[in-house]
């Protein structure tokens, strides 16, 4: 196991990394605009699991592969990228929807594992994670104290865990101002739009972003 000083210095960097907004932060954002609240922490909850199995893949040798194969890394990231312009046009088609479901029912729709699904499909084809915790888990682990896979499993988890807290506060204050703009049809056909068109610009964003080898 890391020991308390690793997991605090580990634990500031993660911080500082994750406060800063990335493209998970923008699709909880979008999920959050075009869809609301419970989707936007289950998206959250999705995508942190996803990120785990990527922690999980590194720790035990099979981030190494990706960081190393530009096919295997342009596979990922190129099926990632088509996902979330899915997700952003089907939220785009659906804009003028939103109004009359949120009145009749004031929830969103979609089940539970559905929206889970679709923030665990783009946490776990994310790439450039897999090649992240390739990189800086190793720093934090004690090679001497043995049993590494398990020290970057911890310490990847720790990670994860400040990453949901994160996204989970920024998914809740953009299904706030949501909820203002449920008042007209209107504007909440313009915000579902917004969070349909943030999610193409990301997956897009994503496509056409070079690998930095």
């Amino acid at each position: 196991m890391p020991q308390l000083s690793q997991l605090a210095g580990f634990a500031a960097m993660a911080f500082v990394l994750i406060a800063v907004p990335g493209p998970s932060v923008l699709f909880v954002i979008g999920r959050a605009l075009a869809h609301g609240r419970r989707t936007a922490l289950l998206t959250v909850a999705g995508n942190t699991v996803g990120a785990f199995v990527q922690v999980t893949a590194v720790a035990f040798g099979i981030g190494a592969i990706v960081a190393k194969s530009a096919v295997v890394f342009s596979v990922l990231k190129f099926a990632g990228a088509a996902y979330l312009v899915y997700l952003g046009v089907t939220a785009w088609r659906q804009r003028r929807d939103l109004h009359a479901v949120y009145e009749a029912t004031g929830v969103e729709r979609g089940s539970v594992w559905w929206t889970m699904r679709d923030g665990f499909v783009v946490g776990v084809t994310n790439p450039k994670a897999a090649v992240f915790f390739a990189a800086v888990l190793p720093q934090f682990v004690q090679r001497e104290a043995g049993g590494v896979p398990a020290q970057m499993v911890v310490l990847g988890a720790l990670f994860c865990v400040l990453a949901c807290v994160m996204d989970g506060a920024w998914g809740l204050a953009a299904a706030a101002a949501r909820q203002w703009f449920g008042r007209s049809e209107r504007r909440m056909a313009m915000v579902g739009g917004t969070g349909g068109l943030a999610m193409i610009g990301l997956g897009v964003t994503i496509a056409v972003t070079a690998r930095k080898d």
